[in-house]
């Protein structure tokens, strides 16, 4: 994954884009870079002609309104595409789809969005067991409408199907496995007030107003991570907030009637935003941050219990001249039943363009931790977790997850034609506390590991290759060899090799 391709935040945080997971939309920011030309036709007209109802007076990119990346977003309803109304601005049919006017003075309008991606993963010893091979044949689909209804009200809703078919796949979950499911469905109301934008949000929808190693879509599953309730902002031109208060998506596998809000799960707060002052060329962000996550029916070691984590910490992220970075500290209180919680996050990336012409060579480093302990004792919980993290920054295969571990990855990233993006990176990972377990990216521990000392998880060898054939279609190749550790292969866990290929078609 492009963990640190460089990215201008002209466009995207380099993190922001590797959670991406390049489904369709941005294996890397430089798969998209800031000079490309080769982008959508919103795209080719200047900043001021743009009315994107995400953007606020705030600077679009920091906005935490979804991942920008050419014409397209992430969380598509952060589209605008009334540019479509000038037929002079249209390459194909499926641009009138963009923009579809029921009025004539043309804000009263539709929108209509789609993707369908398709991909194979391949596992050679599934979960580090040597074991047979797993494949898994992939299919999304997702279709979207945003309804605008003048310039203060919307509605937007979103279809989604996934399918999987393959070789010993076992049971797939319903982020893999669903035949129909309302991702999205909210209804908007936005104006200005005192020079001051503001909107309210309700209904399900996709969230990612924060460190994106915290809070992503996890556009790397099939079925996009979505919540259930209220969102409100407030921006100014230097200053942002963000308030929400959400209940998880409990997925079903069947129609849209089995997919439904979560009681026993809550997740609320605040994030602020701050453009910093310019010293040098570029920009950075400050994202405070003091979120509230609370669960039912948690396991720790041996204990079940209800569970209430405290988010406390900021986000330092921008350009300072050839160097990207995206720093992040997080400190988690709270209660584990009746236990405390005292627990950390750091996730430091930085890139550095070699401002060197021909295949444009960028080199970064991560430095990625998460605390461990407590979970198989007493006293405080230390084992560190994230609300919504993606996990292929530790592990392609799912391997991996950031509670009680510590991994460095030095990665080079290059152009060796246009519009194909090359990033090789290799990750070592070591145990952050050696009385707690090593643990999956589901959040369970490879049982056993915590009785052992030593602190050696493993190391991984990573490439990934990908080609924006057009604007709209792109093709992502992707090759993990994960070597256990010694702490795993004590317990006769093995290496294991992961190979996936997708291409992704979206209008």
């Amino acid at each position: 994954m492009t963990y640190f391709a460089r990215c201008s935040t002209r466009n995207l945080s380099p993190i922001a884009l590797a959670i991406a997971g390049y489904a369709g939309i941005g294996s890397a920011c430089a798969q998209t870079p800031p000079a490309d030309p080769q982008v959508p036709p919103a795209e080719a007209v200047q900043p001021a002609e743009q009315a994107n109802p995400s953007i606020r007076p705030y600077p679009a990119q920091a906005n935490g309104h979804g991942v920008k990346i050419g014409g397209y977003n992430g969380s598509r309803w952060a589209e605008d595409w009334r540019l479509m109304a000038n037929p002079e601005k249209r390459n194909d049919p499926l641009d009138r789809l963009k923009y579809l006017p029921f009025n004539e003075a043309g804000d009263f309008y539709l929108t209509l969005s789609g993707e369908a991606r398709l991909r194979m993963n391949y596992f050679e010893n599934p979960g580090i067991v040597e074991s047979e091979h797993r494949r898994e044949d992939i299919l999304r689909l997702v279709g979207g409408a945003d309804l605008h209804l003048g310039g203060n009200v919307r509605f937007y809703g979103e279809l989604g199907h996934g399918g999987i078919g393959g070789h010993n796949i076992g049971n797939p979950s319903a982020k893999a496995r669903n035949d129909l499911i309302v991702q999205q469905a909210f209804g908007e109301v936005s104006g200005t007030l005192s020079g001051i934008e503001v909107g309210v949000r309700y209904g399900r929808q996709e969230f990612s107003d924060g460190a994106p190693l915290l809070v992503t879509t996890r556009d790397n599953s099939t079925i996009r991570t979505s919540l259930n309730g209220f969102r409100g902002w407030a921006m100014g031109s230097r200053v942002r907030f963000d308030v929400f208060d959400f209940e998880y998506t409990a997925f079903g596998t069947g129609g849209i009637s089995d997919d439904r809000s979560d009681d026993d799960t809550r997740f609320s707060g605040v994030t602020m935003g701050i453009v910093l002052p310019t010293f040098a060329e570029g920009q950075l962000y400050l994202d405070p941050f003091v979120w509230r996550e609370r669960e039912n029916g948690i396991t720790w070691g041996a204990m079940t219990a209800r569970e209430e984590r405290l988010y406390t910490g900021a986000r330092l992220w921008g350009d300072v001249g050839p160097f990207t970075i995206d720093w992040t500290v997080d400190h988690q209180g709270g209660s584990f039943g009746d236990r405390d919680i005292d627990a950390w996050n750091f996730f430091l990336a930085q890139t550095y363009d070699l401002g060197l012409g021909g295949w444009k060579p960028e080199l970064g480093i991560h430095f990625d931790y998460g605390s461990g302990g407590g979970a198989y004792g007493d006293g405080p919980l230390k084992v560190a977790t994230t609300p919504v993290g993606g996990n292929i920054v530790y592990s392609y295969q799912g391997a991996l997850t950031i509670a009680n571990l510590f991994q460095v990855t030095p990665n080079v990233t290059v152009r060796p034609v246009k519009d194909v993006v090359v990033t090789l990176s290799y990750n070592k990972l070591w145990r952050a506390n050696d009385t707690d377990a090593v643990y999956r990216a589901n959040g369970k521990p490879y049982a056993g590991t915590q009785n052992l000392s030593g602190s050696d998880v493993g190391q991984a060898f990573r490439a990934q290759v990908s080609w924006k054939i057009t604007p709209r279609w792109s093709v992502t190749g992707r090759y993990e060899y994960f070597a256990a550790g010694d702490l795993l292969t004590r317990l006769n866990y093995t290496d294991s090799s992961y190979a996936a290929i997708w291409t992704s078609f979206r209008f």
